[in-house]
């Protein structure tokens, strides 16, 4: 095995020609040195998803500050009329009876307090939830990105072959071979064109379909938007943190984590507040009351009411909580449990990728494409036979399609982990930008 060297990874990275437009993209003229973050800003900002978590984190803070209210006042008002008799039982005098109050209703102690807690449970789930999508948006829209480029340097070398093949098979026709040999060659170049014209038929689907995908997730509305590629400096896949320093990262970093901790800590406040409701609701009324019919009597009063019985049964919610704060602490367990699990699968991944990586030189490609690209002119010359001429043809293509795969599930493998463990590990360059092309 050679020792890993530090892979200088050049692909040609997808830029757009108009950034950040009208709300929220702005122009990038042609020639104007971008980064790959850039566009992740620009898919963050148009993206309708991340409206919706927007939304909901907005939400959860409005629902917050309703938590935190009492219940509004209440006006008690009553009239009537009113008859005064003496002892004797004659009468004496008579008028309207009226009294006004207002009566508010207060919490048992503590209640307030926790309702506005689990409120705060409710944004801060919120808030993850948005970060969480942000973090996957940008991850997606550098493989993405990355992914592009490499299906289209698939296709061109895959279309350049078949070309080649073609130009070729023409050529022979033009000579009117005679013999067997010269006939079953024709046929081997024909059976050759028509398998690589459909490999690369497949690319170019591939291609498409990873162009179509990265015009979505920009937000792009027409195809025509999508601007040519533009060269890029290398992308370097440095060595990864070890598996144990990366986990450990994960228990602080990672978003799936945190939410199943916000979410226990959440029901923790829940079985609580369902104690503290076994305590009664109870509402004071100061009234003021007054009877003229005989001599102009006043009251001020102060009234008290509350719920019967005082003491509500609250055991089946108690226990309907409790039940669900241990759900929550078991998911919280088998996060974590899963957590480890996917860091070190995406660590031997990524590891394994950068390792064979390191087999290759820089200029492997190069070499088999300078060779096919010899063994095309000898072919001519008759100096090599025709299995051998087909032979490297395909070598090329079979060694852009491996050292490309190879990079891009390393790419993939490296997003993973940033994901997972919120540790950076791409260093992605600053690219070009390109003119607009129409596809």
């Amino acid at each position: 095995m050679h020792p890993f060297r530090r892979f200088p990874i050049s692909p040609v990275l997808p830029l757009l020609s108009m950034f950040l437009g009208s709300s929220p993209r702005s122009a990038a003229a042609p020639g104007e040195a971008v980064r790959l973050e850039a566009l992740v800003q620009s898919a963050i900002a148009s993206n309708p998803e991340v409206r919706l978590y927007e939304a909901a984190v907005t939400e959860a803070r409005s629902l917050r500050r309703a938590a935190a209210t009492l219940a509004p006042p209440e006006i008690q008002t009553s009239t009537g009329s009113q008859q005064v008799q003496d002892a004797a039982g004659r009468f004496a005098g008579e008028g309207i009876v009226w009294g006004i109050g207002v009566g508010q209703t207060f919490e048992w102690p503590g209640r307030l307090g926790l309702r506005k807690s689990i409120a705060n449970g409710d944004v801060t789930l919120a808030t993850l939830g948005l970060e969480r999508f942000r973090s996957a948006l940008g991850s997606r829209v550098r493989t993405s990105a990355l992914g592009l480029a490499d299906a289209d340097e698939i296709a061109r070398a895959t279309r350049e072959v078949v070309e080649r093949i073609h130009e070729l098979r023409e050529v022979l026709l033009q000579r009117d071979p005679a013999g067997i040999s010269p006939q079953l060659e024709l046929r081997i170049l024909d059976a050759t064109e028509l398998t690589l014209r459909r490999r690369a038929n497949e690319a170019s689907l591939e291609a498409t379909a990873a162009r179509q995908e990265l015009r979505l997730l920009l937000g792009l509305k027409e195809p025509e938007s999508l601007p040519s590629i533009a060269q890029a400096g290398g992308v370097s896949l440095p060595s990864a943190p070890t598996a144990p320093a990366l986990y450990g990262a994960a228990l602080t970093n990672n978003f799936d984590l945190r939410i199943r901790l916000a979410e226990l800590e959440q029901q923790g406040l829940k079985v609580a507040l369902s104690r503290n409701e076994r305590g009664p609701s109870f509402t004071v009324t100061p009234q003021f009351r007054e009877e003229p019919a005989a001599g102009r009597n006043q009251f001020f009063e102060v009234g008290v009411s509350f719920p019967l019985p005082l003491w509500r049964n609250q055991k089946p919610r108690i226990a309907a909580e409790e039940a669900r704060r241990e759900q929550a602490r078991t998911l919280v367990e088998i996060a974590r449990r899963n957590l480890e699990r996917d860091v070190h699968a995406a660590h031997r991944a990524y590891e394994s990728r950068r390792e064979e990586l390191g087999r290759w030189s820089p200029d492997s490609v190069a070499e088999f494409r300078s060779a096919a690209t010899l063994a095309d002119r000898h072919y001519r010359l008759g100096a090599v036979t025709v299995n051998v001429y087909v032979e490297m043809q395909r070598q090329y293509l079979d060694a852009v399609e491996a050292l490309l795969d190879t990079r891009r599930e390393a790419i993939t493998a490296a997003g993973d982990l940033e994901t997972l463990t919120g540790v950076p590990l791409l260093d992605l360059p600053a690219a070009t930008a390109a003119t607009e092309v129409r596809r």
